[in-house]
């Protein structure tokens, strides 16, 4: 179960709020992107960056001269965001429509992963996230390249979860209108893959199906 803090109890919307460890692992596993927000001298920043998660603790990286991870790296508070959009809700009146979606917050700091290996090994995983076997037939990062990167990775100690996925909630009194209510769907689709331009032709097409599920296109 999610503990909750001051800065994690859910005020507006409470009945959204969802409390199981997993549902927080499977919106950062499906959403790969996290908006970092840091505070600058100029004023708040929020940038987008790829993300992983690996067992209690989600991992960036990028170039070591990246002003966010340089920020990062100095261990200080810090706010990440996931988002899912899951689709539109058609109320018959105009303030009723809204959406579905499933959104986490995770507050904490960030901690350094100096050892390359470690590096090395939490950067391949990411590979494997994204493409199911791929280690096994590229070139894997070399000690300048590892050496060049910055790994940061933060404890999901503190976090909160919300999940929009209720009927059309219109008003009683609005239930006579003749308006068509619903959802519109809304879902990312994964594929086919697009072989890069003078890609030799002995070279098969793998299946990175696995990693997607029902969101792969076929």
């Amino acid at each position: 179960m999610l503990s909750t803090s001051q800065r994690t109890a859910i005020k507006k919307g409470a009945h959204k709020a969802v409390f199981e460890q997993e549902k927080l692992y499977q919106i950062i596993d499906e959403s790969l992107v996290a908006h970092v927000a840091i505070q600058e001298a100029q004023g708040p920043v929020v940038i987008p960056m790829l993300a992983w998660r690996v067992g209690d603790f989600v991992y960036i990286h990028g170039a070591n001269n990246s002003r966010l991870l340089r920020r990062l790296r100095q261990a200080v508070q810090t706010c990440l965001t996931f988002t899912l959009f899951d689709g539109w809700v058609l109320a018959r009146s105009a303030f009723n429509h809204s959406a579905h979606y499933r959104s986490a917050v995770v507050f904490g700091q960030f901690e350094v992963i100096e050892d390359n290996l470690e590096k090395d090994q939490l950067l391949n995983h990411f590979v494997e996230q994204i493409a199911p076997g791929r280690t096994q037939d590229i070139r894997l990062s070399n000690p300048k390249e590892l050496m060049a990167t910055t790994v940061l990775r933060m404890p999901l100690h503190e976090a909160s979860v919300k999940i929009s996925n209720k009927d059309v909630g219109d008003d009683p009194a609005d239930l006579d209108v003749p308006a068509w209510a619903g959802f519109i769907p809304y879902r990312t689709v994964v594929g086919p893959l697009k072989a890069t331009a003078g890609l030799h032709a002995s070279i098969p097409t793998p299946d990175y199906s696995a990693a997607y599920g029902e969101r792969w296109e076929k």
